[in-house]
């Protein structure tokens, strides 16, 4: 039996990265959770912190270590998305208060720390949100960047382009300047992509798969899901809303539900028309040096039975 692997969860929740949390915590023999890192995005820091102890009480996790990080991007004003996921980010079922603590600590110092304490290349980065607490660390810490094992995040589009603006992806153009240094960084990268993310679609048999697995987790993602649905489904015309968070986990756990190509991502900074693109080389015309593995497809039935199995346990 292999040893689980180390990771921290870097999030802004959001019901996305809700579901996402709680398939990492219902899959403890692969994935070794060292501390839950919040930072501003979907909402206002004061609500990430306090949504992603919600959720780690909801997989019966009060003990999990929850940080709260940077409440605003590294240079520029914070942009939010509550036309998605409501005023509290997890909009949708009433949840009650959490009564877990936040940690004492700075999120960022406990990236850092946490780095420097485990062996090298041994801890996993799962950033769902903006990578404003990661791209702080960096440049903070530059000692820990050869440090990390992978960086597997949900973030950018290629084909899909934009979803916050016409050309970018939200956790991107949020900070769009901490996202340059990480793919600047010479370190492992996984990029989530609008065009994977979108083929990870809620439709109703599939929320009603998550209320028939007759826990409360199950009950709460199919009533998540049935709140932030209306959006995708109206801006769209899908038939339901992409869980675009929990494809960071599922790749950690099943890296065979996704397929893409090693290609050079670059991060524009300084464009008002395409601030925060990712501009994925995907045909390899630029000749510049790959430094992701952007992913362009999934197996959406695999994907959605995973969810179910690690779900149904909590």
């Amino acid at each position: 039996m292999s040893t689980p692997r180390k990771i921290i969860i870097d999030t802004d929740p959001g019901q996305d990265d809700a579901v996402a949390i709680l398939l990492a915590l219902g899959s403890p023999k692969e994935l070794d959770v060292l501390g839950v890192t919040a930072v501003a995005g979907n909402v206002p820091l004061a609500l990430t912190q306090k949504n992603a102890r919600i959720v780690c009480e909801l997989a019966g996790r009060p003990d999990m270590k929850v940080f709260a990080g940077c409440g605003a991007p590294m240079g520029r004003k914070l942009v939010t998305a509550e036309h998605v996921h409501g005023k509290t980010g997890l909009d949708g079922p009433v949840m009650p208060d959490p009564t877990m603590p936040l940690q004492d600590m700075h999120a960022v110092e406990f990236i850092i720390e946490t780095l420097r304490a485990e062996p090298a290349g041994t801890v996993t980065l799962c950033v769902l949100g903006p990578l404003t607490n990661i791209g702080t660390a960096f440049e903070r810490a530059p000692d820990i960047i050869d440090r990390v094992q992978e960086i597997v995040l949900m973030g950018g589009a290629y084909f899909q382009v934009g979803n916050i603006t016409p050309a970018a992806e939200f956790n991107i153009y949020v900070d769009p300047d901490a996202a340059k240094i990480i793919f600047g960084a010479g370190v492992d990268i996984v990029v989530m992509p609008l065009d994977v993310t979108h083929k990870a679609l809620t439709t109703r048999p599939r929320v009603e798969a998550f209320r028939a697995l007759g826990n409360e987790a199950g009950r709460m993602v199919a009533e998540w899901t049935d709140f932030f649905e209306r959006f995708d489904k109206d801006k769209y015309g899908s038939k339901g809303a992409p869980l675009h968070d929990p494809c960071v986990i599922a790749y950690l756990l099943k890296p065979e539900l996704f397929s893409g190509r090693h290609v050079n991502v670059e991060i524009e900074v300084t464009s008002d028309l395409t601030l925060g693109m990712t501009v994925a080389d995907w045909w390899g015309v630029t000749h510049r040096p790959a430094n992701a593995l952007f992913m362009g497809d999934l197996n959406a039935e695999g994907f959605f039975e995973l969810l179910n199995e690690r779900i149904a346990r909590l």
